[in-house]
């Protein structure tokens, strides 16, 4: 699903990694760690396609679905609305999305009311909702509560255990151990 081959990125001048090589199969995940600053979301988002490699290549068959930092909910709508919305531009399930994270209860609830850990699983149930095979995960853990890491954990095994692939990133492993025993492993 994922193939990185010999990729070097540059970003602002500082070289964050070289040679790197990435094979990422049907039922395989990464997960990549490391202090901050070491270049993990830049290779989730070079990944995803949104940054070129400066040198090397990569390949991704399929689609692929990422959570990271940014919403890409619409705040104004209500959950269920904001969440339909990407469902039906990927074909996908956001009422599926919705179950897997929690989130029934806060349908009609407008995004920008959601918490902090409310709007991380909004965020996830978006990546679920897309049913792409390929899930490009950056600190999903953050901000969660230990429901929402149970959530996770469940999400990812499932998505794992029907041919997806995942590769997600965090710089502490605290609050992801559940979700790296469970769905990692």
């Amino acid at each position: 699903m994922l193939k990185l081959d010999g990729v070097a990125l540059i970003r602002g001048g500082r070289l964050l990694f070289e040679g790197l090589d990435l094979t990422l199969a049907a039922g395989e995940a990464v997960l990549l760690t490391g202090p901050n600053g070491v270049g993990k979301s830049s290779l989730i988002r070079l990944s995803a396609g949104l940054l070129r490699a400066t040198s090397g290549t990569v390949e991704r068959s399929g689609a692929a679905a990422l959570a990271d930092e940014g919403l890409a909910l619409d705040p104004r709508q209500p959950l269920a609305q904001a969440l339909g919305f990407w469902a039906r531009l990927d074909g996908g399930d956001a009422a599926a999305g919705m179950r897997a994270m929690g989130l029934e209860r806060l349908a009609p609830v407008p995004v920008r009311m959601l918490s902090t850990g409310q709007r991380k699983r909004a965020v996830l149930a978006r990546v679920i909702a897309t049913g792409a095979p390929l899930w490009l995960l950056d600190e999903p853990g953050n901000g969660l509560d230990a429901e929402g890491l149970e959530r996770l954990a469940a999400a990812m095994a499932s998505h794992r255990a029907t041919g997806g692939a995942i590769l997600a990133a965090s710089h502490q492993l605290l609050g992801l151990d559940e979700a790296r025993r469970v769905a990692l492993a």
